[in-house]
């Protein structure tokens, strides 16, 4: 483990527990599971020392959409469907902002 890497994990342990939970709320009615499922793993590959928890919300009406902890960081009625890199640029920048994303970023 480099010292950037120390620094990043003390910091996310530092964080408080809330900015460090994802939640992905998908339709139901859309059959979104899929691909809210499939987000999640990517989520939980990449930060997996800086994330708390994710979790998969079930809902309706056309919904997808990411949150860390209260703050909306994708909502597909505003954006349309992310590309798994723009969420992690969006989660890594509330939880992790000094962690690389290796070839996502490039």
């Amino acid at each position: 483990m480099t010292d950037v890497q120390r620094v990043e994990i003390e910091r996310a342990e530092d964080s408080p527990v809330a900015s460090r939970r994802v939640e992905i709320e998908y339709c139901t009615q859309c059959r979104w599971l899929p691909r809210a499922a499939w987000l999640a793993q990517e989520l939980l590959t990449t930060f997996e020392a800086e994330l708390t928890e994710l979790a998969l919300k079930p809902g309706t009406g056309g919904v997808f959409v990411v949150r860390v902890g209260d703050e909306v960081v994708w909502d597909r009625r505003e954006q349309g469907f992310p590309e798994p890199t723009a969420v992690k640029k969006a989660v890594r920048d509330r939880v992790a902002p000094g962690k690389t994303l290796g070839h996502s970023e490039r």
